[in-house]
Order: structure tokens, then sequence, then C-alpha cells
């Protein structure tokens, strides 16, 4: 199965940004092939792990568990935004960006420990994509309205396992749809098997 961590803000916290989005699909388009992410699949993903193979699954779990224990709550916002290159626009972070850093590495971790795959490691860029583009497209006005977006803070509490099903019916615009196959609590008491793995 399709396998990402995340972290998945509430609904009170995306609601404020689909208001902006609003304001952004009303500018002009930027060129052909702009694709809106839907709201309800907005997440910060931590790590990506692409295909995993069934049995590799519970130790995966088990070491997400460890790592989102290892990990106290800690405060975010949505704030600002950006681009990578003409390709993608995402909403930034505000708030204890470390401590989600670290919480990515510890998922990468968990990952390469539990015998996933993954692609090449790069500094992690926390973002919630927002739209993609099969082209380049100039992604300046979007960019400069969401640079004074400012969202209301939360605390992340838990850390999730995602699945990821991308689309099959072939029907334009259609949008992966992710499910939690997994959650847990970020904080709380260290021990079992796996203590002082990640």
């Amino acid at each position: 199965m399709r396998l990402f961590a995340a972290v998945l803000p509430p609904e009170n916290v995306t609601a404020e940004l689909a208001s902006v989005v609003d304001e952004l699909r009303n500018l002009p388009e930027p060129g052909p092939g702009l694709r809106w992410t839907g709201l309800p699949g907005w997440h910060f993903t931590l790590a990506f792990y692409g295909e995993v193979d069934d049995g590799l699954v519970p130790d995966l779990s088990a070491r997400l568990e460890r790592a989102a224990r290892r990990t106290d709550p800690f405060p975010l916002s949505l704030r600002g935004g950006g681009r990578f290159g003409g390709r993608a626009l995402w909403a930034g972070a505000a708030g204890d960006v470390r401590t989600l850093r670290l919480l990515a590495e510890r998922a990468g971790a968990a990952g390469h420990k539990a015998g996933v795959e993954r692609e090449e490691h790069r500094r992690y860029r926390p973002h919630l994509t927002l739209a993609r583009s099969r082209e380049e497209a100039d992604l300046a006005p979007y960019v400069s309205l969401l640079d004074g977006f400012e969202g209301r803070a939360w605390t992340v509490a838990d850390l999730c396992l995602m699945r990821s099903r991308l689309p099959v019916s072939g029907v334009p615009g259609e949008q992966p749809r992710y499910e939690v196959h997994g959650r847990w609590p970020l904080g709380g008491p260290v021990d079992g098997p796996l203590a002082g793995g990640g």
C-alpha cells in the first residue's frame, strides 16, 4: 500500500485556509493545467514511504508510535506560502517548526529502520500543498496573496500514518484519496521492545 507519515491540521484551521484559497481561485489562471488539492486532503507530509509491503507495516507502525511518544505536543499554525518553481503552490508553517522538523526526522528514521525504501533524503521543508501545475506557471501573484495569511494556532497532538489511494477512474481532475491508517498521540511514557530505536 502507498503510505506516508503526516500531521493533519484540525478542521477549524483548514476552514480558515479554505477561505483564502477561494480568493486565490478567483485570480486569473496562471496557465493551463493548474489543479487545486482538495481540503479533505490537506496535510503536512513528514515522510513519504511510497509503496510499502504489507509485511513491513506492523514494524513501521510500532516505530512511528515510538517516534510519537518521544515527541511532546507542540504549537503550530499556517502562515504565508511559497512555490516550488512554477509547479507547486503551498501554504507554510509557523510556531514550533523545529519540533515539526524533528518529528519528520523521526518518521523518516522509523521507515528506514523498518526496512522501507525511501526517496533520497532532502532537508525537510514544512508545507501544505494547495495546487500543482502540469506545466511551468507564474505562481507569484498567488504567493503574494498568501504572504499576509496567518491562521490560528493549534496544538499538534498526534502523528498519523496515511494511506494514499491514487485515482483510477481516469476522470480529469480526480484527486487522490487519503485515509488514516494509524494514529498515535504525541508524548507519554516511552517503553517497550523498541525503546532506544526510532
